[in-house]
């Protein structure tokens, strides 16, 4: 299959690269090459490659950026995937469009399945529930792929931070009633290369299993990485102020995935993994 992957430097679209190329052939790009928000730029560019499908996590994913300019954020994480949306389907392409757990509001104190109501609380949620409604409205032939707390190798991420925070001797301090589904990337990406060869397009949650609050989560690893003495202050979402408010619970059910055959294990072996290949355990 021609696979076209945007936001190749980035980290789901790196790995993407990595793994499909193996067996597709697979042309990846980033801003460098191609700016998803100029509209006749990827009208050209899809028109020349020729994808059969384009796969999408292309994005501003600085939350708090998102809500300081959430007309950018917009212009990127909407109307960028609308712009690919449009493209895909004037040559009859696919497109999977990532997207994220923060197009719920948070509230609903049970799993979201794929189709529970979205209703984002902040301007990164609506830029990525615009991009994911543009898709939905423009290309038949669409997959919406939500994730969450994305762990990755080769970058910063929450992992990286509080450990870093604690080598350096840092007082602590980690929200305890944030609760989602921390998903590392290398089982993401895995999932999402099963997903395409199925051609069952729709929405999916591909998360690792379980959910943990933010202060569980760091709790977690950090005892796994031999830092269990370092304390950590619990601390409700209020006490912690920032420009983006998240969401406070999104567990996000995989239903749609495993009816087609596709899980991922615990969000607890995927962090032991994580922490084995960085040499933290």
């Amino acid at each position: 299959m021609r696979i076209l992957v945007t936001g190749a430097a980035g980290q789901v679209g790196g790995r993407l690269v990595e793994v499909l190329s193996s067996k597709h052939d697979v042309t990846a790009i980033d801003i460098t090459d191609l700016d998803i928000t100029q509209f006749e730029a990827v009208q050209a560019y899809i028109n020349d490659s020729q994808p059969e499908l384009v796969i999408n996590p292309a994005a501003w994913t600085d939350v708090d950026g998102c809500a300081k300019n959430p007309e950018k954020a917009i212009l990127i994480n909407g109307y960028g995937a609308q712009n690919l949306a449009i493209a895909t389907k004037n040559i009859g392409a696919a497109i999977l469009q990532v997207s994220s757990n923060e197009v719920f509001d948070g509230q609903l104190q049970q799993p979201y399945d794929e189709y529970a109501t979205t209703n984002p609380i902040n301007p990164y949620g609506y830029s990525k529930y615009v991009g994911e409604r543009a898709v939905m409205a423009t290309n038949p032939r669409h997959y919406i792929v939500r994730m969450s707390w994305l762990f990755a190798h080769g970058g910063r991420n929450f992992i990286h931070a509080i450990l870093d925070a604690a080598k350096a001797g840092k007082t602590l301090k980690v929200v305890v009633n944030e609760v989602a589904n921390p998903t590392y990337n290398n089982d993401f990406v895995d999932a999402l290369a099963q997903l395409i060869e199925t051609e069952r397009y729709g929405t999916y949650h591909l998360v690792n299993q379980g959910t943990i609050s933010r202060y569980g989560f760091a709790r977690y690893f950090l005892d796994k990485a031999g830092l269990a003495d370092v304390p950590v202050e619990r601390i409700s979402r209020h006490q912690w102020q920032r420009p983006s408010v998240p969401p406070l619970y999104t567990d996000l059910a995989n239903i749609a995935g495993k009816s087609v055959g596709i899980t991922l294990r615990t969000w607890q072996e995927a962090v032991d993994a994580f922490l084995e290949a960085e040499n933290l355990i």
